[in-house]
């Protein structure tokens, strides 16, 4: 009879194995290459023109100052709403370029549809030229209120360039956005600036044009030519 063989296998390993020092290294590199694919670029909004009533009259040349915009508004990502005392921000939508610039621009636009004889020009574009009427604009809410709609609230002014200290019109304006996302709402707002310029233009027009300064008459304004005074004769005298 043969005699049997026992195999004892241990209750537990005793020791730990360590896997390679390149194991660690490469899963590390790898944890790092998955989360730079999963970050991307936000998406990039604009402000569009909206149309609006085309009248004749107004100051033959207008010109719209670069917004004042509250600072909270001035962010890297677009101010969705502000409850009171918090911010809410769309961290995965961005205005195209900055919101002062962009709202001056589009507010410019939609003043020379609804103005088509007057020059309408922007404080930061190439045009220079003399305003007879300068737009004032200054923004302290441009984003969504407590109960979803598209929100603005500011201060107007249509004046002429010398007439001084001017009353400005207060603007609170509300629009619904037909959904709840972000282009919604930048289309809300959009309709809104239109508005803005509905109330501008309005105040261009009961403004009227400045009075051109008549040229004058042809003969005053030629040179008065010099006389030369007659030449004396010279008288020898009698010997």
């Amino acid at each position: 009879m043969r005699p049997i063989m026992r195999l004892t296998i241990p209750s537990r390993i005793t020791g730990s194995i360590r896997p390679p020092r390149a194991g660690i290294l490469l899963g590390g590199m790898m944890a790092l290459l998955l989360a730079g694919c999963g970050s991307s670029e936000p998406d990039y909004y604009t402000l569009s023109t909206w149309p609006g009533a085309a009248q004749a009259g107004g100051p033959l040349t207008l010109k719209v100052r670069t917004p004042g915009v509250a600072s909270y508004l001035d962010r890297d990502y677009i101010v969705r709403s502000a409850p009171g005392s918090k911010l809410k921000l769309a961290k995965d939508s961005a205005w195209g370029e900055p919101l002062a610039d962009m709202i001056g621009q589009t507010l410019a636009q939609d003043l020379q549809q609804r103005l088509p004889s007057t020059n309408v020009f922007t404080q930061t574009g190439a045009i220079s030229t003399e305003a007879q009427a300068v737009l004032e604009l200054d923004i302290s809410q441009f984003a969504q209120d407590a109960d979803g709609h598209a929100e603005l609230i500011g201060a107007l002014s249509v004046t002429r360039p010398d007439s001084g200290p001017s009353m400005s019109h207060v603007l609170h304006l509300v629009a619904s956005p037909d959904t709840t996302t972000t282009g919604a709402m930048a289309t809300a707002l959009s309709k809104l600036l239109g508005q803005v310029a509905d109330e501008a233009a309005r105040q261009a027009r009961a403004m009227g044009p400045m009075p051109i300064p008549a040229a004058m008459p042809a003969e005053a304004a030629m040179p008065v030519p010099l006389t030369t005074p007659a030449p004396v004769p010279l008288v020898s005298p009698v010997s």
